[in-house]
């Protein structure tokens, strides 16, 4: 049985349900770089710079460092302060080329940033106290910006939300299943990158693949289910998950060790903007196609078997590299 506001799709969406299954395309060739800094001695890196390209070897100080900080040679010399502020790139600016960033530093934090053409600097947030509070600028904008990327690129976590946009048609229980789902998972983040919780990210990955696998069945299921009828509960219980995988990623990229609260606050920040987001194009696009009546009666429905296959294809595949990984030890 399909519900009757699924009867009505959008051919637009069939596009997207296309795009879904479609084979990723292969991504034109880019000269990329690594930089990498190691702190040898307070205040002090070595500086190693490598490049398949022979173009961006042949840079003789590809960076620009912090004010404070002094080249000499393959030693990058910072003070007292240590390495604090901006790293720039502005050969960078424009192109197509992209610069993975590497500090480690000798209390064993680590910080891991890519840099390109769109933003060809990073902020180091090193920063003293004295600073008060104007380091939350740097730290704000980047980790903002870093939670959007990850929802909007973080493709399990955007069709998770899509598929509960088509399930509840109800303004106020949306809002309602939107809130719990943005608690659990704020919660799971938090505890997870604190180092309070903790699971197997395989068993993560293939859960939340499977999360949107149940959501789409019952975006096509009879309104008397529990997702339909306390459709909060469903989305807080699996936006546990979801936290959990949101902090792996977060914590792949590196976390500033004096600053962890404001970088969880701003990465959760930037999740939400970027669910939001997701969920108001959504919806204002099946919108406007239902005000000029461009309504086939299978799109909608096309949508949620592609999303559905494709998690269901997801959950295999991360199941089988689960299994393989436990078999190898």
């Amino acid at each position: 049985m399909i519900r009757p506001d699924l009867q009505g799709g959008r051919p637009v969406l069939l596009v997207l349900a296309m795009l879904l299954l479609a084979a990723p395309a292969r991504a034109h060739s880019v000269d990329s770089a690594t930089l990498t800094l190691t702190e040898v001695a307070n205040g002090k890196f070595a500086i190693s710079w490598q490049s398949a390209a022979k173009t961006l070897n042949r840079l003789q100080d590809p960076a620009r460092y912090p004010s404070t900080c002094h080249r000499r040679g393959d030693l990058l010399e910072c003070g007292s302060l240590g390495l604090a502020g901006t790293i720039e790139f502005p050969w960078l600016a424009g192109g197509r080329s992209h610069v993975t960033v590497v500090i480690d530093w000798l209390s064993g934090s680590r910080l891991l940033r890519i840099v390109d053409g769109r933003s060809p600097r990073i902020s180091v947030y090193g920063i003293p106290a004295s600073a008060g509070l104007r380091f939350l600028q740097p730290i704000a904008l980047d980790y903002t910006r870093l939670g959007i990327e990850h929802i909007l690129m973080g493709f399990d976590h955007l069709l998770f939300v899509l598929a509960i946009s088509i399930l509840v048609r109800r303004r106020k229980a949306l809002v309602a299943a939107i809130t719990a789902f943005t608690v659990a998972h704020s919660v799971t983040l938090a505890a997870t990158v604190l180092g309070w919780l903790w699971l197997p990210a395989a068993a993560v990955e293939t859960t939340i693949a499977l999360s949107i696998v149940l959501a789409c069945t019952e975006c096509l299921r009879p309104s008397d289910s529990l997702a339909h009828r306390a459709p909060w509960l469903v989305t807080f219980a699996f936006g546990l998950l979801h936290g959990m995988g949101f902090a792996s990623a977060l914590l792949d990229t590196g976390l500033p060790e004096e600053h962890v609260a404001s970088t969880l606050l701003f990465f959760n920040v930037g999740v939400e903007f970027g669910q939001l987001a997701a969920i108001v194009a959504f919806l204002a696009i099946t919108w406007s196609l239902k005000r000029i009546q461009m309504r086939p009666a299978w799109s909608m429905r096309a949508l949620v078997y592609a999303m559905g296959v494709t998690a269901a294809y997801w959950s295999l595949e991360r199941g089988l590299a689960m299994f393989a990984v436990n078999i190898s030890y």
